[in-house]
């Protein structure tokens, strides 16, 4: 392990240089983009403040992935022990002319915000590294510090769900 001995202040051009990809991931797992960027801030907040930590030999994207996830998972449990919902419900605005056609691309949009919501968080967090950010199989074992067996079979179970959630409604088109 190579410690950062330049801190936070050597971080700070890295970090923003990824700041659109950890901004994706975190509005992925926290289902809205303004909770999306409250867990982006306590993120990146979170990892400059413990620069010291991060080794220099591993993947900077991984290790802010991974500050994200717990950061996401304790916030969960923060509001279970208080019994508080958070509103997960938000659909991207789109604009077009034809209101029909607008009201069922928000309604897929919905649905599939849904089901990914639905998903457990394992299988959550894996998609969103794989299918939206791009990460290899190899890259995201690594950000979730599992084998490339775990975030394969996540990421088939993520898309078996998925399927037979939304087959419903396209059956019905």
């Amino acid at each position: 392990m190579k410690p950062n001995r330049s801190g936070a202040t050597g971080l700070q051009p890295r970090i923003i240089a990824l700041l659109p990809r950890l901004r994706r991931f975190c509005e992925g797992l926290a289902g809205s983009p303004h909770d999306g960027d409250d867990l982006m801030q306590a993120t990146v907040e979170r990892a400059l403040t413990r620069a010291h930590q991060f080794d220099e030999d591993s993947r900077l994207d991984s290790w802010m992935y991974r500050i994200a996830q717990n950061l996401h998972i304790d916030r969960g449990r923060s509001l279970k022990r208080r019994g508080t919902s958070v509103d997960l419900e938000h659909a991207e605005e789109l604009t077009g002319d034809d209101g029909r056609q607008i009201t069922e691309a928000r309604s897929d949009l919905a649905a599939a915000q849904a089901v990914l919501r639905a998903l457990p968080e394992d299988q959550r967090a894996t998609f969103l590294l794989v299918v939206v950010e791009g990460l290899s199989y190899r890259e995201a074992a690594e950000a979730m510090d599992v084998q490339i067996g775990t975030v394969m079979s996540r990421i088939a179970r993520a898309r078996q769900r998925i399927a037979e959630e939304l087959a419903p409604r396209e059956a019905a088109r």
